[in-house]
């Protein structure tokens, strides 16, 4: 085994118990051991998987007692996905990981376009592994937020051990995480934003960028209160998950789109039947390039774009140092008579 091979194969069984999870979803833990039916994610008792290392070997080693085969958790990501080439095991090994990969010797063209291939893939997957967030530390963090969302919110989730790699250390470690969906208008996740999260509960880990995204985002968004297809006539954009929350969290009928960087949010595709858009401000200068080529795209679709600035830093500082009610007073000035009369709590 080479050595890239076998470092993969060690830090598969740092996490021996997820992965078969992922990957031998048929199978079972019974004390020590995943119990399936073969390496193949195939019913049955006659494969076992360590789950921790012991006297006897590593995590992550089995053996099929039918066939006497044996072997890693790389074997299992081979046969389960159906690959041939060890390139192909690799990768799909470290998006697993969420390490990054190594730097192919292809032209920059190339590379970037498996990058694209991979990602919304990837972030689909680590959507469809995490869970509704009442009730668990996403929630509570959100509301140390100020931010109240009902359940109805489709986008966001929450994995009790998301994996984070240190650039600098090289290290793999594991922290709850809010997990929010980027989608395109249709629903169809592209990507996603893992926000990790203290384990204690007091607000984001303390981590060098506790904030990262992955997938397809250009063009695409965290929507709130969007129905895919449907028309929507008002909505309000931004670049920051927590700041368009927060508007949401006020005027809980208005959908909202989350960019997650002015770059994106200069990009962002408009809903069908978009008449009037209100792009949602920082009180810093660094995100007026986004919002001035997202005001000069909508004016070029026919849309009125209206800017709202919060008196604060943000509108989640608004939020939670001012109140809802001082929130929804202060927008209730800068909002359309009939967007107010529609969105806004009778005053």
């Amino acid at each position: 085994m080479t050595g890239s091979a076998s470092e993969l194969a060690r830090r598969l069984g740092d996490y021996a118990e997820a992965v078969c999870r992922e990957y031998l979803s048929n199978g079972h833990r019974s004390g020590n051991h995943w119990i399936v039916g073969d390496v193949r994610n195939t019913r049955g008792r006659s494969m076992h998987v360590r789950l921790k290392a012991n006297a006897k070997g590593p995590a992550g080693k089995w053996v099929d007692e039918a066939n006497s085969e044996f072997g890693d958790l790389l074997d299992v990501i081979r046969e389960t996905c159906g690959l041939v080439e060890f390139r192909d095991v690799a990768e799909e090994a470290r998006r697993f990981l969420a390490m990054p990969q190594p730097q192919p010797q292809i032209s920059g063209i190339d590379r970037q376009s498996a990058a694209v291939r991979g990602s919304p893939e990837a972030a689909r997957r680590l959507f469809s592994m995490s869970l509704p967030i009442a009730g668990t530390l996403a929630e509570r963090y959100l509301a140390g937020r100020g931010i109240l969302l009902t359940s109805r919110e489709r986008a966001l989730r929450y994995h009790p051990g998301c994996y984070y790699y240190e650039l600098v250390t090289g290290e793999t470690l594991t922290f709850p995480a809010l997990i929010a969906a980027v989608t395109d208008l249709g629903g169809r996740i592209t990507g996603l934003q893992r926000t990790w999260l203290d384990p204690s509960g007091n607000g984001k880990a303390q981590l060098a960028d506790p904030r990262r995204s992955l997938g397809n985002l250009l063009g695409n968004a965290i929507w709130l209160g969007l129905e895919p297809g449907a028309p929507v006539p008002v909505m309000a954009a931004g670049e920051g998950f927590e700041t368009m929350a927060s508007l949401r969290t006020v005027m809980p009928a208005l959908p909202v789109a989350a960019a997650t960087s002015a770059n994106h949010l200069a990009g962002l595709t408009f809903p069908p039947g978009c008449r009037r858009l209100y792009i949602a401000a920082d009180a810093d200068a660094a995100g007026r390039h986004g919002i001035h080529r997202l005001s000069q795209r909508a004016g070029e679709a026919g849309i009125l774009a209206m800017v709202l600035r919060p008196q604060l830093g943000d509108f989640n500082d608004d939020l939670r140092l001012l109140g809802p009610t001082q929130l929804a007073a202060w927008l209730g000035d800068q909002l359309a008579p009939e967007d107010a009369r529609r969105f806004l709590p009778p005053g």
